[in-house]
């Protein structure tokens, strides 16, 4: 499995609220690059696709209260996980780090490794965004 790692993004805002929010996949659509496409879900699941890439169904199968919601494939061209580790630096912050470990073969890794990346940094970088206005 390759593992790849977002960036550790501040939020100002609690870890139980992030936690809530990435708790309903439905949440997860506005998070999205504008590659994504043909998207639907519903509160534990969802499918969609990302442009010049795969189609992925992904769903909520574990939740750590206020500290991690790991998500595993429905389906996908490979098999993956992505784990959203949610870490409290006080009452009113907490740092997001998304962690995707996918079972690429050393050519697709040269090709998507750094697209999924940049995937999961995107997904971070709005999770910020959004919880912060909320």
């Amino acid at each position: 499995m390759t593992s790849m790692l977002s960036d550790k993004v501040t939020i100002s805002k609690s870890n139980k609220i992030v936690f809530d929010y990435l708790c309903s996949f439905d949440n997860y659509k506005v998070l999205m690059p504008e590659q994504v496409v043909d998207w639907s879900s519903d509160e534990q699941q969802g499918i969609f696709t990302i442009k010049g890439m795969a189609t992925i169904g992904l769903k909520i199968v574990e939740k750590n209260e206020a500290t991690l919601v790991r998500l595993e494939k429905t389906k996908a061209p490979f098999d993956l996980n992505l784990h959203c580790n949610i870490s409290s630096v006080d009452a009113d912050n907490c740092i997001l780090q998304l962690n995707l470990n996918a079972d690429l073969n050393p050519m697709l890794k040269m090709l998507a490794e750094k697209p999924l990346t940049n995937f999961i940094n995107t997904l971070a970088h709005n999770c910020k965004k959004i919880c912060e206005t909320v």
